[in-house]
Order: structure tokens, then C-alpha cells, then sequence
């Protein structure tokens, strides 16, 4: 399986869209599973539901620091060449999708759905497109890796 299938495999498992897409990485991040779930339990939905920016575009950032970002204070340099990598990963995500942000992904699904999650069954699968959002996430990000070797 490619990044991209792990990804969307992880999502149909029950994972949010923020771990599907960063445990799809954890063989080059350096996190336990346990430690990505948790770091990525507030990302689904747009951030905890408030459909703002994508749970699948946020997993990508996450991966994305922990494999090229600093581990010590980082020099103005290296905080332009990162930001510049999470907008040139951002602008390739809204090329393919038409946005970040969540609530646009999802046709307008507006914030006020509160806190609790839909339930995952067949239906919810079928009309969501999170699973392939988070496989376009993963197999940027590889794309990237390959392009920009660790």
C-alpha cells in the first residue's frame, strides 16, 4: 500500500482525518502511535468541528515538522524555508481540492454542528469525501519527500 491507501485505510479504521493522515507517516516521523493519536486527536473536523482548516491538510503539517522541521530554536532562514514548504504543500492540497478549509471541502457544512462527531457507518462513508482527502494528503506529502529527499 502506498501512503495515499494507508491514509484512507486509517480514516475508514475510525481515525479523524488529522491522524489518518499522520499516522500514514509514522514510520519517518518518529512518533509512536500512541503519541500521534493523541497529538493529532484535536485536528479532526476542521479542528475539534469547527470546520476550519482540513483535519487531512493539518496531519500533512504535523508530518510534514516532524520530518523537516527544526528540533532546536530555529534561525529566521530555516522559519521562512519551513513556512515556505507548508504553503507550497497547502497551495498544491487547494490546486487538487479547490481549498483547506473544511467546511468548504464538505460543501458548505457550516460550524454550528456542535461537538459531537456523525456516527461512521456506511452512509456517512459514501457521502464524505475525508477518506479521499486524507489519501491526496499523504500522497502530496510522499510526492514532496521524493522531490525534497530527508
Amino acid at each position: 500500500m502506498n501512503r495515499g491507501e494507508i491514509a484512507k485505510q486509517n480514516f475508514s479504521n475510525g481515525n479523524n482525518c488529522a491522524q489518518a493522515t499522520l499516522l500514514a507517516f509514522s514510520d519517518l516521523t518518529g512518533l509512536d502511535e500512541a503519541t500521534a493519536m493523541k497529538l493529532a486527536s484535536s485536528f479532526g473536523g476542521g479542528m475539534g468541528r469547527l470546520r476550519e482548516v482540513c483535519g487531512a491538510v493539518s496531519g500533512m503539517f504535523m508530518a510534514l515538522g516532524l520530518i523537516y522541521g527544526d528540533s532546536d530554536v530555529p534561525t529566521h532562514e530555516n522559519k521562512v524555508a519551513h513556512y515556505q514548504r507548508v504553503q507550497e504543500l497547502a497551495a498544491r492540497f487547494k490546486e487538487k481540492n479547490g481549498s483547506i478549509i473544511c467546511r468548504e471541502l464538505l460543501d458548505g457544512v457550516q460550524t454550528t454542528h456542535g461537538v459531537e462527531p456523525e456516527k461512521r457507518t456506511d452512509q456517512y462513508y459514501t457521502k464524505r469525501p475525508c477518506g479521499e482527502l486524507c489519501a491526496c494528503a499523504a500522497e502530496i506529502l510522499q510526492k514532496y519527500i521524493e522531490e525534497n529527499p530527508i
